[in-house]
């Protein structure tokens, strides 16, 4: 019989052997991989709804740098959703926006704008709100705000 072509099949000391190998190999690399990321839970959404109060400041060619007192009001919040509203000088604008899986980030959009709005939950009470818009309008500006207190 030629050895070349021959099935060779390994002994079963062999291959617990191997499998034992494998196991030692995941478990040095679990151990060195350090801890794993929290599983974040429903009940830990932060919630957003309040009054939010700050300094909001922005950059563009047409206005060039701005500085102004920013009101933002999150009314209603279902889970990651969220809806709001702010009054400027040109109005009234009606927002809604979603809290992302890592319950740090956020972003809103509201029908009638150019841009949208990204945000960080820098606390319980402190977020971080930054509007950015592209085009002939092209500006973009962050509002640091603090929840109020009822």
């Amino acid at each position: 019989m030629d050895i070349s072509t021959s099935p060779v099949r390994p002994s079963r000391s062999t291959t617990a052997l191997a499998h034992r190998s494998i196991w030692r190999a995941i478990l040095a690399a679990a151990a060195t991989a350090g801890p794993l990321p929290a599983v974040v839970h429903a009940d830990d959404i932060p919630n957003l709804i309040g009054t939010w109060v700050g300094d909001n400041n922005t950059i563009s060619d047409k206005k060039g740098l701005k500085s102004w007192k920013k009101t933002i009001l999150i009314t209603q919040q279902t889970d990651r959703r969220f809806r709001g509203h702010f009054v400027y000088s040109a109005g009234r604008k009606d927002f809604f926006g979603v809290i992302y899986p890592d319950n740090k980030s956020f972003t809103w959009v509201a029908s009638d704008s150019k841009g949208y709005n990204h945000g960080r939950i820098l606390g319980p009470d402190h977020i971080a709100a930054c509007y950015f818009e592209p085009g002939a309008e092209a500006t973009a500006g962050c509002a640091d705000l603090t929840r109020q207190k009822k």
